[in-house]
């Protein structure tokens, strides 16, 4: 039940991207506003995953899951009825309040399975999440074709609504809470700062990043993110107990997560575009969607068994020593996309590494975020871990926006250097990371 709940929302997450030219048509809106039906979702997602992960420690982990998997039901049927892109875009915001499933799944993983047997159970998790994403991508193409652009949201609904179902008849009480209430002053900054920092990210590219509707939000966004932890700092009952953050083994996992987001994101979002690009232009294999979806297949696939395998390798050889591996990995792959990319089995081989960096990758911060902190600390450490990878996202989204439109000529087609240039800035993101593993503790305890 667990992990048809995470899958579901996993999928969610990416199935909706490869068709919104379609969709554009579909509900006779603009390029701009349909591209809010991703935004919307990652905005409410991020406001969402910290606060459900909070609830879930405060109110018990199995409850606040069944809230979460009801309204991803909920918006995936409002979005699937939905006859223009007002209601859509409200179905999305209401899907990614379910944004919570993740970190309350790993809460009950800690809950209900022996110690020495939840590394590896946190690792398939993770790692189904992981898959998801890319699925996503994958299935989408074949779903349109065969069911139609609105059985993206049918069937995730279907799915979501079973899980909710079973959740609620076969998860047990959560075995351990929190005693402090929430924390509402320290939630509505949170979600100012974020709404603040994640808009003029994800519509700079449209507005300019000079104008005034991009630096006014990121403006607010600092200063609220810098209330916000000041007012976390002193409070008594903290949505974010930031002694956990200032934990070497919290802090280390959830920069390298932002970094490993920075080219998830990015990658997932242009490279099926790039692949769809006719040959004449100079680059590109003239791929259809489903085709396009089909070359994220080995990505998708090594990023499962990786997660599967993380647990192992970190009893073997210790999670720093993994998490290092990874960020090597990942960094040979995205310098693979940026200087290899003239031949098709060049991309499918590069995001097959790039699927096992971030399989291993994942897995391997979930089970050092689990043991890191206190179990009733467990659903907003996950949530903070999870969060802080879509802000990354965001960013690597805004950086590849801003290289590719600017080796974009007017009116016409990027410049296969705006994609080079592109991969190349995500690459250096990965040796941040790499930097940043090496200050993981060898203990994590």
């Amino acid at each position: 039940m667990v992990l048809l709940a995470v899958f579901s929302f996993a999928v969610l997450q990416s199935l909706i991207n490869p068709v919104l030219p379609a969709l554009q048509e579909e509900l006779d809106t603009s390029p701009t506003l349909v591209a809010w039906i991703v935004t919307a979702f990652l905005l409410s997602a991020s406001v969402s995953t910290p606060v459900a992960g909070r609830l879930g420690d405060r109110y018990g982990r199995d409850r606040v899951l069944v809230v979460s998997l009801a309204a991803l039901t909920a918006g995936a049927v409002l979005s699937a009825v939905a006859p223009g892109i007002e209601l859509m875009l409200a179905g999305r915001v209401l899907q990614g309040f379910g944004g919570g499933v993740l970190p309350l799944a790993f809460g009950i993983i800690r809950d209900e399975i022996p110690e020495d047997k939840a590394p590896s159970a946190i690792g398939f998790v993770a790692a189904l999440a992981a898959v998801g994403g890319g699925a996503g991508m994958v299935l989408a193409g074949p779903l349109t074709n065969a069911l139609g652009l609105r059985s993206l949201f049918w069937i995730p609904a279907a799915l979501t609504a079973a899980a909710a179902a079973a959740a609620r008849a076969i998860v047990p009480p959560s075995s351990s809470r929190s005693p402090t209430p929430i924390s509402w002053l320290a939630t509505v900054l949170l979600a100012g700062w974020l709404v603040g920092l994640l808009v003029p990210l994800s519509q700079a590219s449209n507005w300019g990043w000079r104008s005034p509707a991009v630096l006014v939000p990121l403006t607010a966004a600092v200063l609220l993110a810098v209330t916000w932890f000041k007012v976390e700092k002193v409070s008594e009952r903290p949505l974010v107990d930031m002694r956990m953050m200032r934990l070497p083994a919290v802090w280390t996992t959830n920069l390298v997560s932002l970094l490993f987001g920075v080219g998830l994101f990015a990658v997932m979002a242009f490279l099926p575009v790039f692949v769809q690009t006719a040959p004449e232009v100079g680059y590109g294999f003239g791929a259809s969607v489903t085709e396009a979806g089909l070359v994220l297949l080995p990505m998708t696939v090594t990023m499962f068994f990786a997660g599967l395998a993380s647990a192992p390798l970190v009893r073997r050889f210790g999670a720093r020593l993994v998490l290092i591996a990874a960020s090597a990995l990942y960094t040979t792959a995205i310098a693979m996309l940026a200087f290899s990319h003239d031949s098709r089995w060049q991309v499918p081989l590069a995001l097959a590494l790039l699927g096992g960096s971030l399989g291993t990758g994942f897995s391997t911060m979930a089970t050092v975020i689990v043991t890191a902190v206190r179990p009733e600390q467990t659903g907003v450490a996950n949530g903070v871990t999870a969060n802080v990878r879509t802000i990354g996202g965001s960013l690597g989204v805004a950086l590849m926006t801003a290289i590719v439109g600017a080796n974009t000529p007017t009116g016409g087609l990027p410049a296969e250097e705006g994609y080079t240039y592109g991969f190349a800035a995500l690459g250096i993101t990965g040796v941040a990371a790499l930097g940043v593993a090496t200050l993981l503790p060898r203990k994590t305890r």
